[in-house]
């Protein structure tokens, strides 16, 4: 099995308590069904800071990340497939799936 980061993009708080248990209830629902794929650290993330030459911006960049997880996958496809099945699909974000390259 392959390693495979999945960057999350968008998405959003949900507003209302009926939302949030809804939205919470979706992450529970994919949670269980794809847990055991699921290796190390899964988080969502606060604002991030750009760093380069021309130095610091707080606008988190062109296409800032709202969380990240890791999960083992036969493939990309299939870990593509895993993704397309997130929540924050429906909340209107995206995941970006990644290779792990092992050092």
């Amino acid at each position: 099995m392959a390693k495979f980061m999945f960057a999350y993009h968008g998405g959003g708080v949900p507003e209302g308590e009926e939302a949030q248990a809804k939205a919470m209830a979706a992450w529970g629902a994919f949670m269980q069904k794809y847990g055991p794929v699921f290796v190390g650290d899964s988080n969502p993330v606060g604002m991030s800071k750009t760093v380069g030459a021309t130095g610091i911006v707080d606008n988190g960049g062109s296409n800032p990340v709202s969380g990240y997880a890791f999960v083992e996958a036969a493939s990309i496809d299939e870990a593509c497939a895993i993704a397309a099945e997130c929540p924050i699909i429906a909340d209107g974000g995206n995941v970006e799936v990644a290779p792990v390259v092992e050092m």
